[in-house]
């Protein structure tokens, strides 16, 4: 039994195994190289329960990242965010003793990677395929062929292909919107992918997003998946049909420190801080923040979406609740809340804690 006495994400490692081992099976059915993104988990201990289902090359969101996990014994990283020229120097030292991944999206990088670069390394081309975040158009095959050009000039440099985050998906309005956006963007890099096959007989594509990940079935002429929100889902996926409530391995306990009968308001100590500010809508239509899972007669029960974590600020969280709820819930509880976006929430909070009390560490803070 774990002692809550402040805000704590707690991590059911069997959920979240299950997770892991659904999606290994996938890209082994699709006969894809399933190199996970370990942005959300953030954590060497966590990695280690990949390896049991044969994975062996990570994605990452940043150079920092990227030496935490290969100074805990990994030796396949793709960074996948565009490179940054000012930390050259850490993915040289990077690239002398692992396998790297870069990404690029300008000329400008392109340039300074093929000066700069003293050891081997992978360069994959991030191509925008609707989600207008970053990225190149996949139609602006000028700009591609220019990179090209640059970094052939330096023999250390392999061109791997065509990277995309089909990050659009995450505000569909249904699974046939997630199934659509994939397929346009599978289209597009299936067509750079022809384009180019013929000088680039080895040119592969890689996408990356736990929804598609998830739920669609055309995975033709892709060679690896990179989601990563799928080790612990959350509320944004549950909402977009991608998950149910029991695929969710991270809940937040908060202990509740005031109620307010005459607006039905639960405070718990809990807020932006520890959840991050992301929504989702509500089925009033006012963002939500959170579901509610309190404990009734002994058994653990998730409160309907009219009972809800409404409001945060620093270090507060509001519950909106039913009366009927309201009673039920008492100063010095604790009650779980199931974050919106648990990439967010996780990282916010720095560590986790296990039904079983273990602690699980992440990557150092700065």
């Amino acid at each position: 039994m774990i002692e809550i006495t402040r805000p704590t994400l707690v991590l059911d490692k069997e959920i979240c195994v299950r997770n892991i081992e659904r999606m290994a099976e996938k890209a082994r059915q699709y006969k894809m190289r399933f190199r996970p993104h370990f942005k959300t988990h953030q954590s060497a201990q966590i990695g280690e329960w990949f390896r049991q289902f044969g994975v062996e090359a990570i994605t990452v969101s940043s150079v920092r990242m990227a030496e935490y996990f290969v100074a805990n014994g990994w030796k396949d990283v793709t960074i996948a965010f565009s490179l940054n020229v000012l930390e050259m120097d850490n993915i040289n030292r990077l690239a002398s003793s692992v396998k790297v991944n870069v990404l690029l999206e300008n000329r400008e990088a392109a340039e300074v990677l093929a000066k700069k670069a003293r050891g081997k390394m992978g360069v994959y081309l991030k191509i925008d395929t609707g989600y207008h975040r970053t990225g190149i158009p996949s139609s602006r095959t000028g700009m591609i062929d220019a990179i090209l050009a640059k970094i052939s000039s330096n023999k250390k440099l392999t061109f791997k292909g065509f990277l995309t985050h089909t990050g659009h998906t995450y505000t569909a309005r249904s699974t046939n919107e997630i199934f659509s956006r994939h397929f346009d963007a599978l289209l597009k890099l299936k067509s750079l992918k022809n384009q180019y096959q013929k000088a680039f007989p080895a040119v592969e594509i890689s996408m990356g997003d736990t929804p598609s990940a998830t739920i669609c079935g055309n995975f033709d002429s892709v060679d690896e998946i990179r989601p990563g929100n799928f080790v612990f889902y959350d509320l944004m996926q549950q909402n977009l049909g991608v998950c149910s409530i029991d695929d969710i391995a991270v809940r937040m306990h908060c202990p509740v420190v005031a109620k307010h009968v005459s607006r039905n308001e639960i405070v718990i100590y809990g807020g932006a801080i520890h959840f991050s500010k992301d929504t989702i809508l509500n089925t009033d239509g006012k963002p939500l923040f959170g579901r509610v899972v309190i404990k009734n007669e002994g058994n653990k029960v998730v409160l309907d979406n009219t009972n809800y974590l409404s409001k945060l600020s620093q270090e507060h969280g509001i519950i909106k609740v039913t009366p009927s709820n309201f009673r039920k819930i008492n100063v010095g509880d604790v009650v779980e809340i199931i974050p919106v976006h648990s990439c967010l929430t996780a990282n916010l909070i720095g560590h986790y804690v296990t039904a079983e009390g273990e602690t699980i560490r992440m990557i150092p803070r700065y």
